[in-house]
């Protein structure tokens, strides 16, 4: 049918979003995009932005599907609430073990980022890395540690997730990153009074 897209948008943002997350923004040009969806230059600015556009809605991608997985697992923090850590570390372990995934986190590398970055991306990165914090302060608040408590414990579990991706880029062992969450839920597990 004439004028109809010949391509879908959800692959061509998913090929974008690993494209950036394998070698960042700065590192992405729009031949790289081009290549990685297989869409020439005119087709991604005319159905997907420009690479400052292309990028949030990428970054958005990434921060909805993940945010989504962490989320279900800390969804039982109220009566469990180690188990619902350990489910949210699970949640990055395994996807730095997913040999079709680069290594690290999108939103990890783009907030390291932005000194390169527009102020919108930069915001962007910043405000989705705040929502791990968010996400982890309310569930242990749901899992009854008082508000104090659930803010530091909450800022130190954010932290060694994304020490996680960094590590994982690093080559780090699935071993030894797997060593470093039960460190980090022991001293949760400490705080918790062990009640889980």
């Amino acid at each position: 049918m004439a004028g109809k897209k010949q391509f879908d948008i959800a692959t061509a943002l998913d090929a974008a979003m690993i494209q950036f997350w394998r070698a960042g923004y700065a590192d992405t040009s729009v031949d790289d995009l081009s290549r990685a969806t297989g869409l020439n230059r005119s087709s991604i600015y005319s159905s997907l932005g420009d690479k400052d556009t292309l990028f949030l809605r990428c970054l958005e991608r990434y921060s909805t599907r993940y945010g989504e997985k962490y989320d279900a697992a800390l969804s039982g923090a109220a009566d469990r609430p180690l188990a619902a850590a350990r489910a949210f570390f699970d949640v990055t372990l395994e996807r730095i073990a997913d040999p079709g995934l680069p290594d690290g986190c999108l939103v990890a590398q783009t907030v390291m980022a932005t000194p390169v970055l527009s102020a919108a991306v930069a915001a962007r990165a910043r405000e989705a890395i705040g929502f791990q914090h968010t996400r982890l302060r309310d569930a242990l608040k749901a899992g009854r540690l008082d508000d104090e408590a659930a803010d530091s414990l909450a800022a130190h579990l954010a932290a060694v997730n994304q020490s996680l991706a960094v590590m994982s880029r690093a080559g780090t062992s699935a071993e030894q990153l797997r060593a470093v969450v039960e460190v980090a839920l022991g001293a949760l597990a400490q705080s918790l009074g062990a009640r889980d």
